[in-house]
Protein backbone atom coordinates (compact mmCIF):
# COMPACT_ATOMS: atom_id res chain seq x y z
CA UNK A 1 0.00 0.00 0.00
CA UNK A 2 1.47 3.33 -1.08
CA UNK A 3 -0.75 5.64 0.97
CA UNK A 4 0.35 6.80 4.40
CA UNK A 5 -1.83 5.97 7.39
CA UNK A 6 -3.19 8.81 9.51
CA UNK A 7 -4.52 7.45 12.80
CA UNK A 8 -6.87 9.56 14.93
CA UNK A 9 -7.34 8.47 18.53
CA UNK A 10 -10.95 9.39 19.29
CA UNK A 11 -10.71 8.31 22.92
CA UNK A 12 -7.82 10.72 23.42
CA UNK A 13 -9.76 13.52 21.72
CA UNK A 14 -12.78 12.99 23.98
CA UNK A 15 -10.55 12.80 27.05
CA UNK A 16 -8.98 16.13 26.10
CA UNK A 17 -12.44 17.72 25.80
CA UNK A 18 -13.58 16.31 29.12
CA UNK A 19 -10.37 17.32 30.91
CA UNK A 20 -10.57 20.88 29.62
CA UNK A 21 -14.25 20.97 30.58
CA UNK A 22 -13.39 19.85 34.10
CA UNK A 23 -10.81 22.63 34.44
CA UNK A 24 -13.42 25.28 33.72
CA UNK A 25 -16.41 23.89 35.62
CA UNK A 26 -18.57 25.83 33.17
CA UNK A 27 -20.17 24.88 29.89
CA UNK A 28 -17.71 23.63 27.30
CA UNK A 29 -18.23 23.99 23.59
CA UNK A 30 -16.04 22.51 20.89
CA UNK A 31 -14.43 24.27 17.93
CA UNK A 32 -14.67 22.06 14.84
CA UNK A 33 -13.92 24.56 12.08
CA UNK A 34 -11.67 23.66 9.12
CA UNK A 35 -12.97 20.07 8.94
CA UNK A 36 -12.33 19.63 12.67
CA UNK A 37 -8.78 20.95 12.31
CA UNK A 38 -8.18 18.60 9.41
CA UNK A 39 -9.22 15.42 11.21
CA UNK A 40 -12.69 14.98 9.74
CA UNK A 41 -15.81 16.90 10.72
CA UNK A 42 -18.23 13.98 10.73
CA UNK A 43 -16.35 11.52 12.95
CA UNK A 44 -14.98 14.20 15.28
CA UNK A 45 -18.21 16.15 15.79
CA UNK A 46 -20.26 12.96 16.15
CA UNK A 47 -17.91 11.64 18.83
CA UNK A 48 -17.98 14.95 20.72
CA UNK A 49 -21.76 15.03 20.59
CA UNK A 50 -21.96 11.48 21.94
CA UNK A 51 -19.61 12.54 24.75
CA UNK A 52 -21.97 15.36 25.72
CA UNK A 53 -20.90 18.44 23.75
CA UNK A 54 -23.98 20.51 22.92
CA UNK A 55 -22.39 23.70 21.57
CA UNK A 56 -20.15 23.81 18.53
CA UNK A 57 -18.24 26.58 16.77
CA UNK A 58 -17.40 26.83 13.07
CA UNK A 59 -15.83 29.56 10.94
CA UNK A 60 -18.50 30.06 8.30
CA UNK A 61 -22.13 29.30 7.57
CA UNK A 62 -21.31 26.64 4.97
CA UNK A 63 -19.41 24.68 7.62
CA UNK A 64 -22.34 25.11 9.98
CA UNK A 65 -24.82 23.76 7.44
CA UNK A 66 -22.63 20.69 6.89
CA UNK A 67 -22.39 20.18 10.64
CA UNK A 68 -26.15 20.40 11.06
CA UNK A 69 -26.55 17.57 8.55
CA UNK A 70 -24.21 15.51 10.73
CA UNK A 71 -25.63 16.35 14.16
CA UNK A 72 -29.32 16.82 13.39
CA UNK A 73 -31.54 19.01 15.54
CA UNK A 74 -30.55 20.04 19.02
CA UNK A 75 -26.92 21.14 19.35
CA UNK A 76 -26.21 24.85 18.99
CA UNK A 77 -23.91 25.69 16.09
CA UNK A 78 -22.25 29.10 16.34
CA UNK A 79 -20.67 30.78 13.30
CA UNK A 80 -17.64 32.99 14.01
CA UNK A 81 -17.92 34.99 10.77
CA UNK A 82 -21.41 36.13 11.72
CA UNK A 83 -24.21 36.84 9.28
CA UNK A 84 -22.55 37.51 5.93
CA UNK A 85 -24.42 38.67 2.86
CA UNK A 86 -25.90 35.58 1.21
CA UNK A 87 -25.93 33.55 4.44
CA UNK A 88 -29.55 34.15 5.43
CA UNK A 89 -31.03 30.97 3.95
CA UNK A 90 -28.24 28.79 5.38
CA UNK A 91 -28.61 30.34 8.84
CA UNK A 92 -32.38 29.89 8.79
CA UNK A 93 -32.56 26.42 7.26
CA UNK A 94 -29.71 24.92 9.29
CA UNK A 95 -30.71 26.78 12.48
CA UNK A 96 -27.28 28.36 12.91
CA UNK A 97 -26.36 31.03 15.44
CA UNK A 98 -24.20 33.76 13.88
CA UNK A 99 -21.74 35.63 16.09
CA UNK A 100 -22.49 39.13 14.81
CA UNK A 101 -19.37 41.25 14.33
CA UNK A 102 -20.63 44.68 13.24
CA UNK A 103 -23.57 47.04 13.08
CA UNK A 104 -24.08 46.03 9.44
CA UNK A 105 -24.34 42.37 10.42
CA UNK A 106 -26.74 43.21 13.22
CA UNK A 107 -29.02 45.11 10.85
CA UNK A 108 -28.86 42.34 8.26
CA UNK A 109 -29.76 39.73 10.87
CA UNK A 110 -32.72 41.47 12.51
CA UNK A 111 -34.15 42.58 9.17
CA UNK A 112 -33.91 39.21 7.41
CA UNK A 113 -34.39 36.82 10.35
CA UNK A 114 -36.34 38.64 13.07
CA UNK A 115 -36.43 36.63 16.28
CA UNK A 116 -33.70 34.23 15.15
CA UNK A 117 -31.00 33.51 17.75
CA UNK A 118 -27.65 35.28 17.47
CA UNK A 119 -24.49 35.96 19.43
CA UNK A 120 -22.27 39.02 19.61
CA UNK A 121 -18.52 39.04 19.13
CA UNK A 122 -16.67 41.93 20.78
CA UNK A 123 -13.23 43.25 19.88
CA UNK A 124 -11.27 43.57 23.12
CA UNK A 125 -7.97 44.42 21.47
CA UNK A 126 -7.12 41.76 18.89
CA UNK A 127 -8.43 43.93 16.03
CA UNK A 128 -9.57 40.96 14.00
CA UNK A 129 -13.32 40.39 14.38
CA UNK A 130 -15.94 41.91 16.61
CA UNK A 131 -17.63 45.14 17.61
CA UNK A 132 -15.55 47.88 19.15
CA UNK A 133 -16.67 49.82 22.20
CA UNK A 134 -18.62 52.51 20.35
CA UNK A 135 -20.46 50.01 18.14
CA UNK A 136 -21.39 47.84 21.09
CA UNK A 137 -22.55 50.82 23.12
CA UNK A 138 -24.86 51.84 20.28
CA UNK A 139 -26.36 48.35 19.94
CA UNK A 140 -26.16 46.94 23.43
CA UNK A 141 -29.68 47.71 24.61
CA UNK A 142 -31.19 46.58 21.30
CA UNK A 143 -29.21 43.32 21.33
CA UNK A 144 -30.04 42.51 24.95
CA UNK A 145 -33.74 42.84 24.18
CA UNK A 146 -33.67 40.13 21.52
CA UNK A 147 -32.72 36.45 21.19
CA UNK A 148 -29.09 36.90 22.29
CA UNK A 149 -27.50 33.58 23.25
CA UNK A 150 -23.81 34.43 23.77
CA UNK A 151 -21.42 37.38 24.01
CA UNK A 152 -17.84 36.44 23.23
CA UNK A 153 -14.38 37.77 22.50
CA UNK A 154 -11.04 36.20 21.59
CA UNK A 155 -7.65 36.45 23.29
CA UNK A 156 -4.66 37.39 21.16
CA UNK A 157 -1.85 36.11 23.40
CA UNK A 158 -3.34 33.30 25.49
CA UNK A 159 -0.53 30.94 24.48
CA UNK A 160 1.84 33.24 26.44
CA UNK A 161 0.41 33.17 29.99
CA UNK A 162 2.52 36.07 31.28
CA UNK A 163 1.72 38.41 28.39
CA UNK A 164 0.19 41.68 29.59
CA UNK A 165 -2.34 41.55 26.75
CA UNK A 166 -4.26 38.77 28.51
CA UNK A 167 -5.10 40.83 31.58
CA UNK A 168 -5.80 43.89 29.43
CA UNK A 169 -8.31 42.00 27.28
CA UNK A 170 -9.91 40.40 30.33
CA UNK A 171 -10.46 43.82 31.90
CA UNK A 172 -11.87 45.20 28.65
CA UNK A 173 -14.22 42.24 28.27
CA UNK A 174 -15.49 42.63 31.82
CA UNK A 175 -16.06 46.35 31.30
CA UNK A 176 -17.87 45.83 27.99
CA UNK A 177 -20.14 43.09 29.34
CA UNK A 178 -20.71 44.21 32.91
CA UNK A 179 -24.33 43.80 33.95
CA UNK A 180 -25.57 41.76 30.99
CA UNK A 181 -27.66 38.63 31.48
CA UNK A 182 -26.49 36.76 28.37
CA UNK A 183 -23.86 34.02 28.73
CA UNK A 184 -20.30 35.17 28.14
CA UNK A 185 -17.25 33.43 26.63
CA UNK A 186 -13.63 34.61 26.40
CA UNK A 187 -11.52 31.46 26.61
CA UNK A 188 -10.47 29.10 23.86
CA UNK A 189 -7.84 26.47 24.76
CA UNK A 190 -5.18 28.93 25.91
CA UNK A 191 -7.66 31.04 27.82
CA UNK A 192 -8.96 27.96 29.61
CA UNK A 193 -5.45 27.29 30.87
CA UNK A 194 -5.12 30.87 32.19
CA UNK A 195 -7.53 30.11 35.02
CA UNK A 196 -11.03 30.70 36.27
CA UNK A 197 -11.03 34.48 35.77
CA UNK A 198 -11.12 33.81 32.02
CA UNK A 199 -13.75 31.06 31.98
CA UNK A 200 -17.04 32.97 32.41
CA UNK A 201 -20.06 30.90 31.29
CA UNK A 202 -18.52 28.92 28.45
CA UNK A 203 -15.11 27.83 27.22
CA UNK A 204 -14.62 26.91 23.59
CA UNK A 205 -11.52 24.72 23.20
CA UNK A 206 -10.13 24.03 19.75
CA UNK A 207 -6.49 23.02 19.30
CA UNK A 208 -6.34 21.44 22.76
CA UNK A 209 -8.94 18.86 21.73
CA UNK A 210 -6.65 17.70 18.95
CA UNK A 211 -3.54 17.32 21.08
CA UNK A 212 -1.82 20.62 20.30
CA UNK A 213 -0.10 23.34 22.30
CA UNK A 214 -0.54 25.27 24.50
CA UNK A 215 -2.28 22.35 26.24
CA UNK A 216 0.90 20.52 27.22
CA UNK A 217 -1.02 17.84 29.13
CA UNK A 218 -3.20 16.93 26.15
CA UNK A 219 -3.28 13.32 25.15
CA UNK A 220 -1.78 12.88 21.65
CA UNK A 221 -4.54 12.40 19.08
CA UNK A 222 -2.76 12.04 15.74
CA UNK A 223 -0.13 9.67 14.40
CA UNK A 224 1.15 9.48 10.84
CA UNK A 225 3.05 6.52 9.39
CA UNK A 226 4.44 6.75 5.86
CA UNK A 227 5.33 3.65 3.81
CA UNK A 228 8.80 3.13 2.39
CA UNK A 229 8.69 2.66 -1.39
CA UNK A 230 12.34 1.85 -1.99
CA UNK A 231 15.73 1.79 -0.26
CA UNK A 232 18.93 2.29 -2.24
CA UNK A 233 22.66 2.53 -1.63
CA UNK A 234 24.17 5.94 -2.32
CA UNK A 235 27.92 6.32 -2.72
CA UNK A 236 30.14 9.13 -1.46
CA UNK A 237 29.61 12.24 -3.58
CA UNK A 238 26.25 11.19 -4.99
CA UNK A 239 23.25 13.44 -4.50
CA UNK A 240 19.62 12.93 -3.52
CA UNK A 241 16.60 14.83 -4.76
CA UNK A 242 16.00 17.98 -6.74
CA UNK A 243 18.77 20.55 -7.21
CA UNK A 244 21.44 18.30 -5.66
CA UNK A 245 20.94 19.95 -2.26
CA UNK A 246 22.15 16.88 -0.33
CA UNK A 247 25.46 15.17 -1.04
CA UNK A 248 26.50 11.90 0.59
CA UNK A 249 29.61 12.32 2.73
CA UNK A 250 29.85 8.63 3.30
CA UNK A 251 28.27 5.41 2.01
CA UNK A 252 24.55 5.82 2.73
CA UNK A 253 21.26 3.98 2.68
CA UNK A 254 18.44 6.23 1.50
CA UNK A 255 14.74 5.38 1.84
CA UNK A 256 12.20 7.02 -0.44
CA UNK A 257 8.86 7.35 1.36
CA UNK A 258 5.40 7.89 -0.12
CA UNK A 259 4.34 11.40 0.94
CA UNK A 260 5.26 14.99 0.20
CA UNK A 261 4.02 18.53 0.07
CA UNK A 262 0.84 17.41 -1.73
CA UNK A 263 0.03 15.65 1.55
CA UNK A 264 0.60 18.70 3.72
CA UNK A 265 4.23 18.01 4.60
CA UNK A 266 5.63 21.50 4.24
CA UNK A 267 8.44 21.68 1.70
CA UNK A 268 10.49 24.10 3.78
CA UNK A 269 10.83 21.72 6.73
CA UNK A 270 13.21 19.41 4.86
CA UNK A 271 16.60 20.51 6.23
CA UNK A 272 15.43 20.21 9.85
CA UNK A 273 12.99 17.30 9.71
CA UNK A 274 13.33 13.84 11.17
CA UNK A 275 11.14 10.77 11.14
CA UNK A 276 11.27 7.79 13.48
CA UNK A 277 11.41 4.05 13.33
CA UNK A 278 10.92 2.91 16.90
CA UNK A 279 13.04 5.20 19.04
CA UNK A 280 15.57 5.85 16.26
CA UNK A 281 15.41 9.25 14.58
CA UNK A 282 16.27 9.36 10.88
CA UNK A 283 16.79 12.65 9.00
CA UNK A 284 15.15 13.87 5.83
CA UNK A 285 17.68 14.37 3.05
CA UNK A 286 17.31 16.51 -0.03
CA UNK A 287 14.20 18.45 -0.92
CA UNK A 288 10.69 17.35 -0.02
CA UNK A 289 8.94 16.59 -3.32
CA UNK A 290 5.25 16.54 -4.15
CA UNK A 291 4.82 12.82 -3.46
CA UNK A 292 8.15 11.58 -2.10
CA UNK A 293 10.75 12.30 0.57
CA UNK A 294 14.27 10.96 0.93
CA UNK A 295 15.27 9.76 4.40
CA UNK A 296 18.71 8.62 5.55
CA UNK A 297 18.29 5.19 7.16
CA UNK A 298 22.01 4.38 7.21
CA UNK A 299 22.95 2.26 10.19
CA UNK A 300 19.52 0.93 11.05
CA UNK A 301 19.62 -2.71 12.09
CA UNK A 302 16.56 -3.50 9.96
CA UNK A 303 15.07 -1.94 6.88
CA UNK A 304 11.83 -0.19 7.90
CA UNK A 305 8.58 -0.75 6.06
CA UNK A 306 7.13 2.53 7.36
CA UNK A 307 8.46 5.65 9.07
CA UNK A 308 6.64 7.74 11.67
CA UNK A 309 6.36 11.49 11.10
CA UNK A 310 3.86 12.22 13.92
CA UNK A 311 3.38 9.94 16.89
CA UNK A 312 4.78 8.97 20.28
CA UNK A 313 8.29 10.14 19.44
CA UNK A 314 7.46 13.58 18.07
CA UNK A 315 4.29 15.59 18.39
CA UNK A 316 2.48 17.63 15.77
CA UNK A 317 4.06 20.72 17.34
CA UNK A 318 7.55 19.22 17.04
CA UNK A 319 6.89 18.62 13.35
CA UNK A 320 5.58 22.17 13.05
CA UNK A 321 8.86 23.41 14.50
CA UNK A 322 10.76 21.86 11.60
CA UNK A 323 9.03 24.42 9.37
CA UNK A 324 9.03 27.28 11.90
CA UNK A 325 5.23 27.15 12.09
CA UNK A 326 2.55 25.94 14.51
CA UNK A 327 0.66 22.70 15.01
CA UNK A 328 -2.54 24.28 13.70
CA UNK A 329 -1.00 24.61 10.23
CA UNK A 330 0.24 21.03 10.19
CA UNK A 331 -3.12 19.59 11.27
CA UNK A 332 -5.22 21.64 8.87
CA UNK A 333 -2.85 20.85 5.98
CA UNK A 334 -3.06 17.07 6.32
CA UNK A 335 -3.83 15.79 2.85
CA UNK A 336 -6.75 13.86 1.44
CA UNK A 337 -4.61 10.96 0.23
CA UNK A 338 -3.92 9.56 3.67
CA UNK A 339 -5.77 6.45 4.73
CA UNK A 340 -7.59 7.73 7.80
CA UNK A 341 -8.12 5.28 10.64
CA UNK A 342 -10.26 6.25 13.65
CA UNK A 343 -9.39 4.26 16.75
Amino acid sequence: MASAVLSIDMTALIDNWRNLSAMAKSDAGAVVKADAYGLGLKPVASALARAGARTFFVAMAEEGAALRQILGKGPQINVFSGHMEGDTALIRDADLTPMLNSIDQMLRHVETLPGHAFGIQLDTGMNRLGMEDAEWAALRDVALGQNLTLVMSHLACADAPDHAMNARQLQTFVEMTDGIDAPRSLAATGGTLLGSDYHFDMIRPGIGLYGGLPYVDARPVVSLHIPVIQIRDVSVGETVGYSNTWVARGPSRIATIAAGYADGIIRGMGPSAHLHTGSSAVPVVGRISMDMIGVDVTGLAEEPETLELIGPHQSVDTVAGFADTIGYEILTSLGARYKRVYV
